[in-house]
């Protein structure tokens, strides 16, 4: 019981007016509003992924021109983006995880950092490479590796100043998140879904790196910081608490200690409410057969208290997930009239194909729409329970292990994975980058070995039937009405994050390696050009000296482009993604570069 207690003490200390938030990263803070610098991965607390500037519009965007480049020198998948502070830009690779400080004046390398981690790393990770980003706070560079060690480098030397381990290689931990700074913490989470790994969110002090606290998505109480009688959930068409042992009764035994949840996306935070958003995703195995329950707390946004990691709500999306909807992508906070009220909100486009949006401050459900009429595995949300309603005919856990269960859409790459999505606070809308892909799915039986894949699935992938024969669509979507307002098809998904301006435009990557700029209100395509790899990564904008920038990195690889990356060749290779995307062959090839687009000054027009 004393432990117990002890656990929930800071949480009095919030009630009685203690200050809420340290105040170590004041800096980022005063950064993040000045539109000059990129001062993190989405460029905001809310993941807006929105900037001010708008020297560069929809009206001269067509004379956009290749500024300069800078190649990383690694071949595997580029995401994520760069970081623009004061002169400097920084910007990182896959593994072996390299940082580049480059000075913007003369695009020189001011230092560079490269870690020496073991090869072995590389077979434990699931779907490429793949490295999302750097933070920065307090004068550091936050470098998240693959191998787990969380590194605080500084900002002016790149000399390392901590260093700590966040996982276990050996039992199919790594990472490829990029950390997150809110207050005086840096947050992260670990991979590894598909080796059996039970997922956790942790938060390390920016100064010392000493851990603050843990959390896991799975199993008892206090170890994933809940509170029984505190921490509420939606049922029943009201915000009510999720009671003793909600995650251990939802599973077979111990199984919960192999559950999955990992937590390898993006994080958002609102300073007023001192809370931190994040997804879990897919319960391990992927065999849903092995696992009966609703396998919480996997699938599933938790909003937590910044200072103790305590969960303040929690909503599963998918309930015992059959076909790895990994609930894991951006949560973009926003302000929105709903119900012609006005409420803080939580947006989020989940794998699963439905976009979702819930109060930020109760965690209650508003809206939960399709964002791609293809999507058939459940027929509608029930606003009630907030649990979707599956179609038996695309259900494999009702189909059974060994049985192909075919055509069902999304495939398990999702609607959208982790390539975030943009929004405007001018337009009040969200721009969205998706995948148009199904797939089929069949079960087996598998065992847990630490280390070794717990998949348990055989899929293929192919584009949506019935519909343009592309594989993606962008897409703007109305948050408040859960509607798409337009959409514009692509050949393969789109994997890359979007950037929206003030300069009423929309930026974003297409696989076979276009940027392509369109219109914010109607996706009239105004601009493109080919860089030399596949984007995945996501596009970005600063100022210096008096002019924009956009940047992003290319590098195909990723899951979509896994069998580039990676030569693998057979069709259910890469989780399925190696026949659904061969044809990227033909369109691009390997190799990691940043390219930097400006405007000819003739162009600029004096805008500013």
């Amino acid at each position: 019981m004393r432990n117990k207690l002890m656990q929930f003490v800071p949480v009095v200390a919030l009630a009685l007016g203690l200050p809420a938030v340290a105040t170590a990263n004041q800096e980022l803070a005063r950064l993040s509003k000045d539109p000059k610098n990129w001062v993190m991965q989405a460029g905001n607390f809310e993941n807006w992924r929105y900037s001010e500037l708008k020297q560069i519009n929809k009206d001269n965007v067509k004379n956009l021109r290749v500024d300069w480049t800078f190649s990383t020198g690694v071949l595997r998948g580029h995401e994520g983006g760069p970081l623009v502070i004061g002169d400097t830009l920084y910007v990182h690779s896959p593994f072996p995880n390299k940082v580049f400080a480059i000075d913007l004046d003369t695009k020189q390398i001011k230092w560079k950092y490269e870690p020496k981690q073991d090869p072995s790393v590389i077979p434990v990770m699931c779907c490429d490479t793949v490295n999302r980003g750097l933070a920065y706070a307090d004068g550091k560079i936050f470098l998240q590796q693959a191998d787990t060690h969380l590194v605080a480098l500084d900002a002016k030397t790149g000399k390392e100043i901590w260093k700590v381990k966040n996982g276990d290689p050996k039992k199919g931990e790594t990472n490829t998140n990029a950390p997150h700074v809110f207050g005086d913490k840096v947050i992260t989470g670990i991979s590894g879904g598909e080796f059996g790994v039970r997922g956790f969110v942790a938060a390390y002090d920016i100064k010392t790196g000493k851990q603050v606290w843990k959390a896991y998505s799975t199993g008892p109480d206090k170890e994933m910081l809940i509170d029984p009688e505190k921490t509420m959930t939606w049922t029943n068409g009201k915000m009510a608490p999720v009671g003793k042992d909600s995650s251990l009764k939802t599973w077979e035994g111990d199984q919960w200690k192999i559950g999955g949840g990992t937590t390898w996306g993006w994080y958002s935070y609102d300073p007023k409410l001192n809370l931190v958003y994040y997804g879990t995703g897919n319960p391990g195995t992927w065999n849903p057969k092995q696992r009966p329950g609703d396998n919480k707390w996997s699938m599933t946004i938790m909003a937590r208290d910044l200072n103790t990691g305590v969960a303040k709500w929690v909503y599963q999306m998918t309930p015992h997930d059959e076909w790895d909807y990994d609930g894991v992508n951006e949560t973009i906070l926003a302000d929105l009239e709903i119900g012609g009220k006005m409420r803080p909100v939580l947006v989020h486009f989940d794998r699963n194909g439905f976009a979702y949006t819930l109060d930020r401050s109760t965690g209650e459900l508003l809206v939960a729409e399709k964002y791609d009429p293809k999507v058939n595995w459940a027929t509608h949300v029930d606003k009630k329970t907030g649990r979707p309603q599956v179609v038996a005919q695309y259900s494999t856990d009702h189909n059974g292990e060994d049985v192909v269960t075919k055509n069902v859409c999304p495939a398990a790459l999702g609607t959208k994975d982790q390539q975030p999505a943009a929004y405007s606070p001018k337009t009040k809308r969200f721009y969205v980058p998706t995948n148009h892909v199904c797939m089929t799915y069949e079960p087996f039986r598998v065992e847990y070995t630490a280390g070794q894949p717990f998949v348990g699935a055989t899929l293929t992938m192919f584009p949506a039937p019935d519909s343009h024969g592309g594989m993606g669509n962008f897409i703007i979507w109305d948050a408040a009405q859960g509607k798409i307002v337009a959409s514009k098809p692509e050949k393969f998904s789109v994997w890359s994050g979007a950037l929206a301006t003030a300069g009423d435009i929309v930026f974003y990557g297409t696989l076979e390696g276009y940027i392509k700029a369109v219109d914010a209100n109607t996706l009239k395509e105004l601009w493109r050009f080919k860089t030399p790899s596949g984007i995945i990564g996501n596009v970005t904008t600063w100022e210096h000296k008096g002019k924009q920038y956009i940047g992003v990195l290319s590098g195909i690889g990723g899951w979509a482009g896994i069998g580039l990356a990676a030569g693998l060749e057979g069709d259910t290779e890469g989780l399925g993604a190696v026949g659904g995307y061969k044809e990227l062959q033909n369109y691009t090839e390997l190799g990691g570069v940043l390219t930097v687009f400006s405007l000819p000054d003739e162009a600029t027009g004096g805008a500013r």
